[in-house]
């Protein structure tokens, strides 16, 4: 007994084929039933234990679960595609113990969050809501597959950590030579590992049934409680937690889950709203707000029917960066959002900060190709952006760009000054119209707020692995030389570019090792040791307008 709390440990949980799972349940000391907090994680339930204690002087039974074969849990561990079951079977087995009540909510972010939307989706009863916090929405399109490329550094870093029941030590390796294995199928063996899910990621590159078992996107459904969704623009699920917010607003399967769920999103990267600076940016003291205490609210009102402790959220809270401001929404993409076309500009050498690319409203006209040679033995590395997980190895968040620029590899096009300040707040596209001598690459493009001293700030990028063009399902390889449309997406952004800052744009063809390397050749990606330069060509005319698509919000 501690602070009048009660605590078991290592209580076993069945599941449905008989493996075991491992959980320490905290309570208070006192007549029950009461209503429950579920935590799942791969991470060792006692990272919990502070969280567990507080929630138990609150009024809460606690319970943190280990996942399928990790630390205290039997089975073996294979990630994402066993929570939904244990999800819902450990749902049922806490609705059965005489100190819960019924009523049981779930809290946590990342692997943590997943774990809520999987089981959600089976619908148990006694779940009442849920509060994912920077988690997917399609684990092919993040952390797996972004554009049809694959998310190189945050999977091998992630993955190459959980061999077994317990976190590997892999702060010994030679980073930037491992992330250069070819083939990459191959990677985890030369890091001395045997990870079956490593090969299977690489092996279904396409969107098929495996990454289908897995997705919440078609599924929303039957998703019955609503969920406080937190996310952070400079998270690796960024776009995600939009996709999320209005998969529930539009398509969850009660009433209250379309109308009450909420997101929150903030300047933040994947730990959220633990600083106010993320990578070189400080976004002032109303940056850092307290979500524990928005979610305890959340919690108190959906587990305890305590609706004066309701937090006061409207549908959607966002920071727009640049302005530093909090500001609520009730739509994604915002209403009120003036799309404006920005096309690409130049003579004909765009190439680096120091060539003659610019952004403009004006369409063009008759206009020379922008040209360069991507080579995959000298990607353009990797500055900051929506990284994760490991900030010393993949700094995350907003950071000079500048050295990639300097690059003739990667393109350039920059606004005048601007003349009063504009709000870009929404989803990013670039629409590009580019050839190139390869029947298979990679074509890249990151938006840029370009401050007076010229410092340029990364808001958000994308990419697009060229045999994927027309659909992630059924991948087309080019024919050389010919002209197609890419379009590009790059996520989501809210900033406000001051007056006297530039909009800019970059092209190229690869962000290493955030993006594993296209080798151009045509073969099965991931199985291919072989590597070629390919010519690029970048087409801005009339009849091939390049763009980038921007949601502008009127002052």
């Amino acid at each position: 007994m501690t602070q009048n709390i009660k605590m078991r440990f290592d209580v076993k949980v069945p599941m449905r084929d008989g493996v075991e799972l491992s959980a320490d349940i905290y309570m208070p000391d006192g007549p029950g039933p009461f209503p429950t907090i579920l935590v799942r994680t791969p991470y060792d339930n006692n990272g919990a234990i502070g969280k567990a204690k507080l929630s138990a002087q609150r009024g809460y039974a606690f319970v943190a679960q280990d996942c399928r074969g990790r630390y205290d849990s039997d089975g073996a561990f294979y990630p994402w595609h066993q929570e939904a079951n244990d999800g819902y079977d450990t749902q049922e087995w806490i609705a059965r113990q005489p100190w819960c009540n019924g009523h049981i909510g779930m809290t946590g972010g990342s692997y943590l969050g997943l774990v809520q939307w999987l089981s959600a989706v089976h619908g148990s009863p006694h779940l009442k809501c849920i509060a994912p916090r920077v988690i997917t929405s399609n684990f092919y399109d993040s952390p797996n597959y972004s554009g049809g490329a694959f998310q190189l550094a945050l999977n091998m870093l992630w993955g190459f950590g959980r061999l077994g029941r317990v976190n590997q030590n892999v702060a010994h390796y030679d980073w930037p030579e491992l992330f250069r294995t070819l083939p990459l199928i191959t990677a985890d063996e030369v890091a001395g590992r045997d990870l079956p899910f490593w090969k299977d990621w690489v092996k279904h590159s396409s969107y098929d049934d495996y990454w289908r078992e897995v997705s919440i996107e078609e599924r929303y459904d039957r998703i019955k409680v609503p969920a406080l969704i937190m996310g952070g623009w400079y998270d690796l699920y960024s776009k995600q937690a939009f996709t999320n917010f209005n998969g529930m607003s539009k398509h969850g399967g009660t009433k209250k889950a379309r109308e009450e769920t909420r997101l929150i999103m903030g300047p933040w990267p994947h730990p959220l709203s633990t600083s106010t600076k993320t990578g070189d940016i400080d976004f002032g003291p109303q940056s850092k707000i307290d979500l524990e205490a928005i979610e305890e609210g959340w919690l108190s009102c959906w587990l305890k029917d305590d609706v004066d402790a309701k937090p006061d959220l409207p549908p959607i809270r966002l920071f727009v960066m640049g302005a530093n401001v909090w500001r609520d929404e009730h739509e994604w993409p915002l209403a009120r959002t003036q799309w404006a076309e920005y096309y690409l500009h130049s003579n004909g050498k765009a190439n680096s900060l120091l060539g003659d690319g610019e952004l403009s409203t004006e369409p063009p006209g008759k206009e020379p190709t922008d040209q360069f040679t991507y080579d995959p033995d000298n990607p353009v590395p990797t500055i900051g952006g929506n990284n994760c997980c490991s900030p010393d190895i993949m700094p995350w968040g907003p950071y000079d760009q500048r050295p990639v620029e300097r690059r003739k590899d990667v393109l350039v096009y920059t606004t005048p000054p601007l003349e009063a300040d504009m709000e870009v707040t929404g989803p990013i596209v670039v629409k590009l119209f580019a050839s190139t001598s390869a029947r298979d690459t990679d074509f890249t493009a990151k938006l840029l707020d370009v401050h007076p001293s010229g410092y340029a700030m990364n808001l958000c990028d994308g990419i697009l692995r060229a045999r994927y063009r027309e659909s992630f399902e059924k991948p087309k390889l080019l024919k050389p030389r010919k002209v197609y449309e890419f379009a590009i997406d790059l996520w989501v952004t809210g900033n406000l570019f001051k007056e006297g800052h530039r909009i800019r744009v970059e092209i190229s063809s690869s962000n290493f090792p955030r993006f594993d390397r296209n080798p151009n050749t045509g073969h099965d990606p991931g199985m291919d040791a072989d590597t070629q330069p390919a010519a690029q060509t970048i087409h801005h005319t009339k009849t091939h307008p390049s763009h980038i698509l921007l949601p502008v919000i009127p002052a």
